[in-house]
C-alpha cells in the first residue's frame, strides 16, 4: 500500500468542460477515504487521473512522495472496482480471481495464486462459487467477485467507483460492513466514490466533498456532520435532510441570512413555537414529522413512535446550540 497525493490537480475535457480543477488531496497509507458528491462533481474522473487512464491538463500525482504523473497505468499498479460487475462471463470465478494474479509482470507460482484466491474467496464468503461461471451468480455474488479480483492483489491503492450502487438497499448494507471489516483486516488504501451518504458514513476515515470539479472539505464523517462549512456540505450527509430556513424564522439574528439546524435538534411537544403537522413518518427506530411553521417546512425527527394526526397544532422548539448560520453566500459564519 502506498500514501497517494493529489496536488494542484486540474483536468479538461474537449478544451472547455472543466472536469477538476486545482485538486489537492492526500490518502494515508491505510486509510479508507470516500469521495462525496452528486452526479457530474468529478469524482470518477479523480479515479480516472489517478489510474492514468485520463492525462491530466496539470498538477501532479504521487506514490509515497515519488511522481507518477507520467507513468502509464499498467506501471502504477493500482486496482480498480468499477460500479458494473466487469468479469470475464465465461470464466469459473476462480478464473476471474486469478486473472491479475497470471499478468506476465507478476508471474505467480499456481499454488501462490491458489493460497490467495482462497484466502480472499473465505473473505468475501465466495469460497463455496470458485467452480461456477460468472454468469451462474446472483447480482451480489458477481459484485463480490469484482471487489475480491482487485483485493487479491496488493496494489499501491484500491480505487472503487460505486461499487455497491447497482445492488438492492440490504445487500448494500451487508457488503458496506463487509468492505469495512476487510479493509481493516488488510490495512489496505481504499479511495472510494459514492453519492451514497450512509456508505460515505459508515465506511469512511475520511470524507472529501466535491462540488463541480473542486473539493469543497475534507474531514471526519463527524466533522463533516456537526460542522459544514456550507450549506452545500451541510446537504450531503443527514437523513433525514437537513433544515435550511430564513434567518429571521425564530429570531436567531436578523442580520443571519440562512441558518441550518439538524432535525433531531428539533425538540417536539414544549417550547414557544406553534405549527400545524404535515406528515409523520414511522420508521420504527424513529419517526420524522414535518411540521409547517409559518410558511416553512421544518423537520424534526425524534426516537421511537411518535403518535399524532395531519394537520394538528404541535407545539416545538429548537436547541439554539446547534444552529449553524450561513451568509449569503451560503458559507458558515464563524464557524458556527
Amino acid at each position: 500500500m502506498a500514501k497517494v497525493e493529489l496536488k494542484n490537480l486540474s483536468k479538461t475535457y474537449d478544451k472547455k468542460i472543466l472536469a477538476l480543477e486545482d485538486i489537492n488531496l492526500t490518502i494515508e497509507d491505510g486509510q479508507f477515504f470516500v469521495l462525496l458528491g452528486p452526479s457530474g462533481a468529478g469524482k470518477t474522473t479523480t479515479l480516472r487521473c489517478i489510474a492514468g487512464l485520463e492525462k491530466i491538463d496539470s498538477g501532479s500525482v504521487l506514490f509515497d512522495n515519488e511522481s507518477v504523473t507520467e507513468d502509464q497505468p499498467a506501471s502504477r499498479d493500482v486496482s480498480f472496482v468499477f460500479q458494473q460487475f466487469s468479469l470475464y462471463p465465461h470464466y469459473t470465478v476462480y478464473e476471474n480471481l486469478a486473472f491479475p494474479l497470471r499478468s506476465p509482470m507478476r508471474k505467480l507460482p499456481e499454488d501462490e495464486i491458489k493460497t490467495k484466491i482462497e484466502n480472499i474467496a473465505k473473505m468475501l464468503k465466495i469460497s463455496n462459487k470458485l467452480k461456477n461461471k460468472a454468469t451462474e451468480l446472483s447480482g451480489g455474488e458477481m459484485q463480490r467477485v469484482a471487489i475480491g479480483r482487485a483485493l487479491v492483489r496488493k496494489p499501491n491503492i484500491y480505487l472503487m467507483d460505486e461499487p455497491l450502487s447497482s445492488l438492492d438497499a440490504k445487500l448494500r448494507e451487508s457488503l458496506r460492513i463487509e468492505l469495512k471489516n476487510i479493509q481493516t483486516s488488510l490495512n489496505a488504501t481504499i479511495l472510494y466514490v459514492t453519492h451514497d451518504q450512509a456508505e460515505a458514513t459508515t465506511l469512511a476515515d475520511k470524507i472529501g466533498v466535491l462540488k463541480e470539479g473542486k473539493i469543497v472539505q475534507i474531514g471526519t464523517p463527524e466533522e463533516i456532520y456537526e460542522n459544514p462549512n456550507s450549506i452545500y456540505v451541510s446537504q450531503r450527509l443527514g437523513s433525514p435532510k437537513i433544515n435550511v430556513l430564513p434567518g429571521s424564522l425564530f429570531n436567531i439574528n436578523d442580520n443571519i441570512p440562512t441558518f441550518g439546524i439538524r432535525p433531531e435538534n428539533i425538540l417536539l411537544g414544549v417550547g414557544k413555537y406553534t405549527g400545524k403537522i404535515i406528515s409523520i413518518e414511522n420508521l420504527g427506530s424513529e419517526t420524522v414529522v414535518a411540521i409547517n411553521f409559518e410558511g416553512h417546512e421544518v423537520l424534526s425527527s425524534i426516537q421511537g413512535i411518535y403518535k399524532s394526526s395531519i394537520n394538528e397544532a404541535i407545539n416545538f422548539d429548537i436547541n439554539t446550540n446547534k444552529v449553524l448560520k450561513f451568509d449569503k453566500e451560503g458559507n458558515r459564519i464563524n464557524g458556527r
